[in-house]
């Protein structure tokens, strides 16, 4: 199923070059390595609109009634949301994991879409637990036969599935941070970005550390995340990206020069996270 989305003002020029960026070579040791700097002919705008968090919190509106499945409707909480997007679990390909609940079917569509970026699924199951129905995809690049490591196209993979989730299952809107621009449904909770914000690097052996952040979602993070990291050459050696209704929470094992980040410099990288997530609607030319 085509997924509408336009250049650079809207969230359809995520498809504009895929091509080009299965070209792109990509390390087998490290996911992003200093600046992060692609030729300007094969980058894409992934950002086709910042969303402004108000700071006041609005109280969650009644459960409305919302379609499910069979066609059917039941007056029912919606559930969160979910997408996980792992580039640690598996050694030869990008997991990625889909709930909504008991909602969601085989995802047909999701898979159909994937294929446009230039994707295989090479692995599909389904698995239930007390959270909801989780539906698991190991992708490749169709190109390569490898995983996905490229930021832009992992952020065309999520924004893929965030639009079929919220073309099929309209009521998802209400959940998700994507909802705000382009759902059938306004989120009925508006986030506090000061609040939502939280950084955190640890140490994980002598190679490497441990980056965790936790945001206000929006269009474009993956890309804006790995760009401030590595323009402060901090290597991505890899990690997960999690969306959870309105959170965007993110793994990112990290290195300098193939060594834990020291102390000094895991304060840098924070505060350098920290100043940019709080502020998701400053322009560059304000700095």
């Amino acid at each position: 199923m085509a997924v509408a989305m336009a250049s650079c003002g809207s969230i359809s020029g995520v498809y504009a070059n895929l091509n080009a960026i299965e070209k792109i070579p990509i390390s087998s040791s490290v996911l992003f390595r200093g600046s992060f700097g692609l030729d300007p002919v094969q980058r894409i705008c992934l950002v086709p609109k910042r969303l402004a968090f108000s700071e006041s919190t609005i109280i969650p509106k009644a459960s409305s009634t919302a379609a499910v499945e069979d066609g059917s409707s039941q007056d029912t909480a919606v559930p969160t949301p979910k997408v996980i997007i792992d580039l640690d679990s598996d050694p030869e390909a990008t997991v990625v994991e889909v709930t909504f609940g008991d909602r969601l079917g085989a995802l047909l569509d999701t898979m159909s879409a994937l294929k446009n970026l230039g994707l295989n699924v090479v692995k599909a199951n389904v698995y239930l637990d007390s959270s909801g129905k989780h539906n698991k995809l190991c992708i490749t690049q169709a190109s390569t036969g490898r995983k996905v490591k490229d930021p832009e196209l992992l952020e065309a993979i999520r924004l893929t599935i965030i639009n079929n989730l919220m073309e099929f299952h309209p009521e998802s809107s209400s959940q998700l941070a994507m909802g705000e621009a382009f759902g059938a449904f306004q989120p009925n909770q508006k986030l506090d970005v000061d609040i939502a914000t939280h950084i955190h690097v640890y140490d994980d052996g002598p190679e490497r550390s441990l980056l965790c952040v936790e945001a206000a979602d929006r269009p474009g993070l993956i890309v804006d995340l790995v760009k401030i990291i590595t323009e402060i050459n901090i290597d991505v050696i890899s990690g997960e990206f999690d969306t959870e209704g309105l959170l965007a929470k993110a793994k990112f094992h990290v290195s300098y020069k193939n060594k834990a980040l020291i102390k000094p410099l895991q304060q840098v990288l924070a505060n350098s996270l920290r100043y940019y997530l709080r502020r998701p609607t400053t322009e560059e030319s304000s700095f």
